[in-house]
């Protein structure tokens, strides 16, 4: 408690000041049912439905509804509202004329509703029982019942029992409201006599009604053989104004029936040639119909399939623009994204390049002095190269020039026609990658025999492509050989090296 909020204090108390007050006026404030009313006496009643007497006493009347007691104060008694059942019986009781008789009444009385009534009602039942209430009422019901009695005569209370129930009622109401109560209905349940006089009063009654009977009885009994008799005759007359209508109603049913006949059977005739003009109208009409219900049948498949189509493109299009639409979203995040990655990688590439750049300048200087360095000595050993390639191709010459001075144009002509060999080989050497060729003869024998003396013919124009290229002349060399070897032998002819032949095969000739 030494920790609790001083804050707190003042809420916690207004909460259960609260608490107490509603469970005082919980149990103070009283309800009341519609059968019911309450009494209210004491102080601070209020001016709404409060009763005043001539002293000046003041009471409360709560219906329907509910109202708050105050305690000490005030304090509150029910009163029941409900009605109640009596049953009035008067002793023999002398009416006007000296006859006595005995009368039964049911009376249904309750307090009144107004606040007068139930406040006088309070102040003469108030804490009373029931049974003393009806007692009391009971009693001023049968006094003014015998009062009314006495001043009416025993036919006015038999025939009219309700004129007497009323004079009852209206006599006793006045006292009864003085007591605070009301009568809901007030009837008379019989009117006796011991001395049977009601008995004679109805006898004359019942023998003039008696009387009345007979006579009526036996005037029905003249008036019925009366007319029994009337009637007889008339039916008489009836009969045989019946068989002479029936004679001569049967003579001219038969001529109707004759003439009826005579005009069915023509009826008949006309009728069976306009049924068969009917049935083919008939039928014609019903095919017609059966062409219009198809007609209909199909108008309207014909609409429905309309309507389908319409439906199916509507769907289709809604799908494929609802595709399109994710699509294009899809292809918007998908560029969206890539754009990031792209500007991510560029930022990363820029930034190797960069890193790159760097390192790849240092190295290309480091690279560039070692290339130099390279080059130099590339440079130097290229150039020892090619001097000592120039020493050894002139040294060949040399030896060459040596050889030729040596062996003289005779060595020179066989190591010429030593390299013709190969020189037919190479020429010959595309021709042998051929797979398959086709040779059509002209019928002048060129056909095969061209392709075989290809070669032949490309060797005969050797020396004019030597002469060209090493400007080496065969024909002179070989005319100078042969007028050398002339004085030496004279009974010889001088033999021309031929070219030789090719060192690969020639293809085989194709069909």
């Amino acid at each position: 408690m030494e920790n609790f909020p001083d804050y707190l204090y003042i809420p916690i108390l207004v909460v259960a000041v609260l608490l107490v007050l509603g469970l005082a006026f919980w149990a103070r404030y009283k309800t009341v049912s519609p059968d019911e009313a309450m009494i209210v006496t004491g102080s601070f009643l209020g001016s709404k439905n409060v009763a005043i007497d001539e002293s000046g006493r003041r009471i409360k009347i709560v219906r329907g509804g509910g109202a708050f007691i105050l305690p000490i104060f005030q304090q509150a008694q029910f009163l029941s509202l409900l009605s109640h059942k009596l049953d009035v019986t008067t002793p023999e009781v002398y009416t006007e004329q000296g006859v006595p008789v005995m009368t039964d009444a049911v009376a249904i009385i309750k307090i009144g509703g107004s606040v007068e009534d139930v406040a006088t009602a309070a102040e003469q039942f108030m804490g009373k029982p029931t049974e003393s209430l009806k007692g009391e009422a009971q009693e001023v019901l049968e006094g003014h019942l015998r009062a009314i009695l006495g001043t009416m005569t025993v036919e006015e209370v038999y025939r009219n029992r309700d004129k007497f129930a009323q004079e009852v009622q209206g006599v006793a109401a006045r006292d009864l409201k003085k007591m605070g109560l009301q009568i809901v209905s007030f009837t008379i349940k019989d009117v006796r006599d011991k001395h049977g006089y009601l008995e004679a009063l109805g006898k004359p009654r019942i023998a003039a009604v008696k009387r009345d009977a007979d006579i009526a009885e036996a005037q029905a009994v003249r008036d019925s053989r009366i007319q029994k008799a009337q009637a007889e005759e008339e039916g008489q007359k009836a009969e045989l104004l019946r068989d002479t209508n029936i004679a001569e109603a049967t003579k001219e049913k038969e001529l109707k029936v004759a003439s009826f006949k005579k005009e069915q059977d023509q009826a008949k005739a006309e009728a069976d040639q306009a049924y068969a003009i009917q049935e083919a109208r008939s039928k014609q009409s019903v095919v017609e119909e059966q062409m219009k219900v198809e007609l209909v049948r199909k108008e309207r498949e014909i609409d429905l399939e309309a309507k389908e189509i319409l439906r199916r493109e509507k769907q289709y299009d809604a799908e494929v623009k609802k595709k399109a639409d994710a699509d294009r979203y899809a292809v918007e995040q998908a560029a969206e994204a890539d754009k990031a990655r792209r500007l991510r990688e560029a930022d990363a590439l820029q930034y190797k390049i960069e890193a790159e750049a760097k390192a790849s300048a240092e190295q290309k200087r480091l690279n560039g002095l070692a290339e130099a360095e390279a080059q130099r000595a590339k440079g130097t050993a290229e150039a020892e190269v090619i001097r000592l390639r120039g020493l050894a191709e002139a040294e060949a010459k040399e030896k060459l020039a040596e050889a030729f001075e040596k062996f003289g144009e005779a060595a020179v002509l066989d190591i010429i026609v030593k390299m013709l060999p190969e020189l037919a080989g190479k020429v010959a050497e595309p021709i042998s990658s051929i797979d398959k060729l086709t040779v059509v003869d002209t019928g002048h024998g060129e056909g095969a025999a061209r392709v075989s003396n290809y070669v032949t013919s490309l060797m005969a124009t050797a020396p004019e492509m030597l002469k060209s290229v090493s400007g080496i002349d065969i024909n002179k060399l070989v005319q100078g050989l042969t007028r050398k070897a002339l004085p030496d032998a004279a009974d010889k002819p001088a033999a021309v090296p031929s070219p030789a032949a090719p060192t690969k095969p020639l293809p085989p000739a194709a069909e």
